[in-house]
């Protein structure tokens, strides 16, 4: 069984039939999806599906670029989730004034410590403002979401215990640095995604993506290190349920 540890299947502009979509990804041999938010009302409704599916699962949080309409719901939310996240920091774009993006990563890491969840973090250009407050803290569990950072950021996530997630980025990026890191990711701490519908990955490039595309990225990833798809599997569902507690 694979499973998708980020997506996006339950948000009212996703541009599928959801029930169209699980059983593609069943037929794909993806047992276990986690929907994640990016708002407040995208929390509200991961929550609302994952009710409604044994092999959903609600991740609640807001996205740094969502983080000035506020957060508060997240902390009731958390009682019906496996994770907190997306949460972070986001500096390529200012869609959230920096010091804003602080206070609601810092107070969402204290809403997931409070409930004794796991992290989904999501930080592009803010490692230096990120290391010192997640330092801060004690206790953190979590994953580097989509990561394409440097090898030495990567490197500190494994430090403090990180997973990292790893999704069709990794299968079409041109970039050789980038290509090296994927290559040498420890399976032992990777999970695999779709971040559907975004970043499709090869060869379904230019349709939009689901949590059925995960079992692409298992393969990929099977073929660069030439093990078998059910090491992959094997693996990366283990470390997924380890971390989120899935039953």
């Amino acid at each position: 069984m694979l499973i998708d540890t980020h997506c996006h299947i339950h948000e009212v502009d996703y541009p599928l039939p959801v029930e169209e979509v699980l059983a593609r990804a069943a037929q794909a041999d993806v047992g276990q999806m986690i929907l994640v938010g990016t708002s407040e009302r995208s929390s509200e409704a991961a929550v609302a599906l994952a009710a409604q599916h044994d092999n959903l699962f609600a991740a609640v949080g807001v996205h740094p670029h969502d983080t000035k309409d506020g957060y508060g719901k997240i902390a009731q939310l958390a009682k019906s989730a496996v994770a907190v996240g997306e949460i972070g920091l986001d500096y390529y774009y200012n869609h959230s004034p920096r010091d804003v993006q602080i206070a609601a990563l810092e107070a969402q890491i204290q809403m997931a410590l409070d409930n004794n969840l796991p992290i989904i973090f999501h930080v592009r250009e803010a490692f230096a403002d990120f290391w010192p407050i997640f330092d801060n803290f004690h206790g953190i569990r979590g994953e580097l979401h989509s990561f394409t950072d440097s090898q030495a950021n990567l490197d500190k996530g494994f430090e403090r215990g990180l997973y990292v997630g790893v999704n069709g980025i990794s299968t079409f990026t041109k970039d050789p640095a980038e290509q090296q890191l994927f290559a040498t990711i420890p399976l032992e701490k990777m999970l695999l995604e779709t971040d559907a519908p975004f970043l499709t990955p090869t060869p379904h490039r230019g349709t939009i993506n689901e949590p059925a595309f995960v079992r692409n990225i298992a393969e990929f990833h099977a073929a660069i290190r030439g093990v078998s798809l059910g090491d992959i599997a094997r693996v990366t569902t283990a470390n997924s349920q380890r971390l989120f507690h899935l039953t």
